[in-house]
């Protein structure tokens, strides 16, 4: 037997080996993902504190805004059919809604009932409206732990599932009583709450997911760290964003950095809600994709995505995972309201 006969014996030996060793009969199913280049549209969309976006349908999306008056807005996105890219964003209107100064953080289209849900930080509430923008009087029945979720630190994500008609929201960043807050300096890996309802909107399964470590101990001005959007995938998994966004004291050099994971609840054990959060399982997670933008004296790239939601079906197959940031209302005239689309195929 020749070397080369014997060393492809000991490769297919040990590939046998890594696949028994690091793909488990659990592990998550791989999910190829393209990320494409952000786009800012200052022409057709004005400045704003995008916190949340769910399609509609067609090319139209409803977006919900934190720091304003309680609104929802309609944008109209166009997206190439065969690339996934964004071809054009306009803003095309906005409706009052019924209560407010609540908040809003995100939003979430149920198509059958044609009305929104929309998951706000003042209260840590989702309620229902209808397109007019009255409220319907009914409201996911939210667990009292989510209460005492601090400041800006609560009910920042929420998703919805047609095929199952469930409801997902998750916290922000780590609920007091269940462990340190993550911080530029700590390194804590925080500990979140993901929270299903069912159809009737009564509060089901809760699940531990536990945020990545801060890639910078660094000294910020500016810091936040955490769960931003969720979304929900046709065959029962949830895509995860994490969102790191780090402010210096001089400004330059700030930098957001983004990681896309995918989580499959049906996998996982439930957190038994008598016991503290710490002694439960964590999900098992997915890094799909990640990005960095950053901010410089010469780029003002620097994008701080806060919603996400599943778009069209391009003519392959693959799906479009819409994206859009918070600038703050474009602060200081430098940040800008970036879009930007993935491409999967789970």
């Amino acid at each position: 037997m020749s070397w080369f006969t014997r060393f492809k014996g000991y490769v297919a030996r040990w590939a046998v080996l890594f696949c028994c060793v690091c793909l488990p009969g659990g592990a998550l199913a791989q999910m190829d993902a393209h990320v494409h280049k952000q786009r800012s549209f200052a022409k057709t969309v004005p400045p704003g504190d995008y916190s949340g976006l769910s399609w509609l349908g067609g090319n139209e999306y409803a977006v919900v805004c934190d720091k304003t008056d309680d609104a929802w807005l309609r944008f109209r996105i166009d997206i190439d059919s065969l690339t996934g890219k964004i071809n054009n964003v306009e803003y095309v209107g906005r409706t009052t809604l019924g209560a407010q100064r609540r908040d809003p953080e995100d939003i979430a289209f149920v198509a059958q009932d044609s009305t929104l849900f929309i998951c706000c930080e003042s209260d840590n509430e989702v309620w229902e409206y209808r397109l007019d923008g009255s409220c319907t009087g009914r409201k996911l029945s939210m667990p009292k732990v989510f209460a005492k979720a601090r400041g800006n630190c609560g009910l920042e994500a929420l998703t919805y599932h047609p095929q199952s008609k469930r409801f997902w929201v998750i916290n922000e960043s780590t609920i007091t009583g269940d462990g340190d807050q993550p911080t530029a300096m700590n390194g804590v890996a925080g500990r979140l709450r993901l929270q299903v309802f069912d159809a009737d909107m009564r509060a089901r399964e809760q699940y531990l997911y536990v945020m990545e470590k801060a890639t910078s101990d660094k000294p910020a001005v500016n810091f936040a760290m955490g769960v931003s959007a969720l979304t929900a995938l046709p065959d029962g998994r949830l895509l995860v964003l994490e969102r790191e966004f780090h402010v210096p004291k001089g400004k330059l050099g700030a930098y957001a950095h983004c990681k896309l994971f995918s989580v499959d609840p049906n996998r996982a054990t439930p957190v038994d809600t008598a016991k503290p959060l710490a002694s439960a399982a964590p999900l098992q997670k997915e890094l799909v994709c990640e990005w960095r933008t950053t901010l410089t004296l010469l780029n003002h790239a620097i994008a701080n995505y806060e919603g996400m939601c599943l778009g069209p079906t391009l003519k392959d197959g693959r799906r479009v995972l819409v994206l859009l940031s918070d600038s703050q209302h474009q602060y200081a005239g430098v940040l800008k309201d970036w879009f930007r689309t993935i491409v999967i195929k789970p």
